[in-house]
């Protein structure tokens, strides 16, 4: 029997099979830190240096593992800090668990310090569940059904601990009425949508003569049933950025990502095709996916309420990717006709060929799309990568290939800045023996990126294999926020807003214990990638590049091209730095029915 309320929940969970959590101490938490020292290393305490990088590792841990985040956070501030990591797992569909501290019953609601209303503040992000504990027999349950909810639905929980409760001595629910007595473990299985629906998907399917899929993140596990329902339609699939590894790219058929950060094939896909496959993706922009009317759909997701969402599908299918795909793939005809795929594939071809001149194109001084195809190159078998919101999410979705057995990702839809290295840092926890690499604007490191190599610095001993590699794109401008300016909204761009400092983020690195390395000439970029790979611990490049070169797709309306040249004619200060065979290829690529 555990002694306090604190130590049975730390046991309860190691019954759940918790052996990790992220957080940062305080005395909102007290009784859970002292309990979690008291499992001797039973369960891993990753400390960070911000409660919003535990919500975020917290959030990673369970996308790279598809098992459960928890993290933990004290009263006060440091809940309120967890919240945007947890938007994050909420919008990405993440199971996390926060356990949060609260001040002493006999103090809550007495204007006390640090005494806030946690229920409130938490009932939208952790809507799902969560509860206050006010007894210790309640405690059981409230973990038991937090846990239970939070991996079934793939949602955000949080049970809300006064510091109090957390030292109280341990009682257990007696038999009596009001009392409950929950449970650990929960089976899940794959749900599979009935036959005479599979039939009418089937039918959608098989009557395509070009048919398109959708990737997404619901597909990240049904790599092999996307790629046999592909070849038998004679198929092309496009990933929305979240499912960026379900395909790999090197399959001549992979158009790869979709939408602001895609490429030209993947827009040909689109417009072109007469039937629609979309597998566990939420892609939210319609302008990207085929006009309502011209393709027949179906969808499959294990949330029916992100079905019908997106594009108007006539056949919508609750179930588990991989096994829907495989019961759906009994039911497809071969498709003899191969003209779509020779079309779809000669166009993945002149798409690569695009992107590799676009990298390789001059920049002032480093191009940073040449950056990441350097990468691309290199990347070790296993290797995860993580991206950041900006410029950089473009670049990882664009420019670096993925074979299979890779992984990545990014802040899907919250898009939060300051993501990638919490991310890295949760992958490695994840899988010490893979190596890792961070891409990160310069924003974001400025925002949190340099305070967590401080975490990395403190752990990096214990990976079976030492190599996370940052990359930081320094750029000394919040790039991506340019760019959407200039041609969202015409604006030209606005130096007190836009301007970063310079920071030497190698030589940081350097002097709490890692490696480091600045980049200025874009010939020593794939060595310096050769360096960074080949280092006996985490390595942090500084990679010097131009602002200038357009992260926005080869294909823009007319109305966005308009927006573009305006800015430079109303003085941007970069106007005569923008690259010009950028701007030439935007102009050539305006689609005037898309205004």
């Amino acid at each position: 029997m555990a002694d306090t309320v604190a130590d049975f929940i730390w046991q309860r969970l190691q019954e759940w099979g918790v052996r990790r959590v992220y957080g940062y101490p305080g005395d909102g938490i007290g009784g859970l830190i002292a309990a979690l020292a008291r499992t001797e290393g039973a369960v891993d305490f990753v400390q960070v240096r911000h409660e919003e990088m535990a919500g975020l590792m917290a959030c990673a841990d369970a996308k790279f593992t598809g098992d459960m985040g928890i993290c933990i956070a004290t009263s006060g501030p440091g809940a309120i800090h967890l919240l945007n990591g947890l938007y994050d797992a909420k919008l990405d569909h993440q199971p996390v668990l926060a356990l949060v501290g609260q001040q002493a019953r006999t103090a809550i609601g007495s204007h006390y310090q640090q005494d806030l209303d946690l229920q409130s503040l938490f009932k939208d992000v952790a809507g799902a569940y969560v509860e206050t504990a006010v007894a210790p027999a309640q405690v059981r349950h409230l973990i038991d059904r937090a846990y239970r909810i939070a991996k079934a639905e793939r949602r955000v929980t949080c049970v809300i601990l006064p510091n109090d409760l957390q030292v109280a001595p341990m009682e257990q629910p007696t038999h009596e009425h009001a009392m409950t007595h929950s449970g650990t473990g929960i089976e899940m299985s794959p749900v599979v949508p009935d036959p005479s629906a599979l039939a009418r998907a089937a039918e959608v399917l098989n009557a395509g003569e070009r048919v398109a899929l959708l990737v997404g993140a619901g597909a990240l596990r049904a790599t092999d049933e996307v790629i046999a329902v592909a070849e038998r339609l004679g198929a092309g699939v496009a990933k929305a950025l979240l499912g960026k590894a379900a395909v790999p790219d090197d399959l001549s058929f992979c158009t790869g990502s979709i939408g602001l950060l895609g490429t030209k094939a993947s827009w040909d896909l689109m417009q072109d095709c007469d039937t629609l496959l979309m597998v566990g993706s939420g892609f939210p922009y319609a302008e990207f996916l085929p006009k309502e009317g011209q393709a027949r759909g179906v969808q499959i997701d294990r949330d029916a309420g992100m079905l019908g969402l997106r594009y108007p599908t006539e056949v919508n299918l609750v179930g588990d990717s991989a096994a829907t795909l495989a019961a759906l793939l009994l039911l497809l005809d071969e498709k003899p006709d191969r003209s779509w795929r020779e079309t779809i594939e000669a166009s993945v071809v002149s798409s690569r060929e695009q992107i590799h001149g676009m990298a390789m194109a001059e920049a002032d001084p480093i191009n940073p799309q040449r950056v990441v195809l350097e990468l691309s190159q290199r990347l070790p078998d296993r290797s995860i990568v993580t991206a950041d919101s900006g410029t950089t999410s473009v670049w990882y979705a664009r420019n670096l290939s993925f074979r299979r057995g890779m992984m990545g990702s990014v802040s899907g839809t919250l898009a939060t800045m300051g993501c990638a290295v919490p991310y890295a840092i949760a992958a490695k926890f994840a899988y010490p023996e893979r190596p890792v690499i961070a891409l990160v604007g310069d924003g974001a490191m400025q925002m949190n990126g340099l305070a967590e190599l401080i975490t990395i610095a403190k752990y990096w001993r214990r990976w079976a294999d030492p190599r996370l590699i940052v990359m930081a794109l320094n750029n000394r401008d919040l790039a991506y926020v340019t760019w959407e300016e200039r041609v969202q909204a015409g604006d030209p761009k606005w130096e007190a807003s836009q301007t970063l400092p310079d920071v030497p983020y190698a030589e940081f690195a350097k002097s709490i214990g890692l490696a480091g390395r600045r980049v200025e000439d874009p010939e020593q970029v794939g060595r310096a990638w050769d360096e960074a790979l080949a280092a006996d611990r985490p390595f942090v490049l500084d990679m010097v590049t131009d602002p200038n070169v357009s992260p926005i797709p080869p294909h823009i309306t007319l109305k966005q091209a308009r927006h573009f040249m305006g800015a430079l004619v109303k003085g941007d200060a970069e106007a005569r730095n923008v690259l010009v065979d950028t701007a030439r290829g935007l102009i050539g690529s305006i689609v005037p029915s898309r205004e």
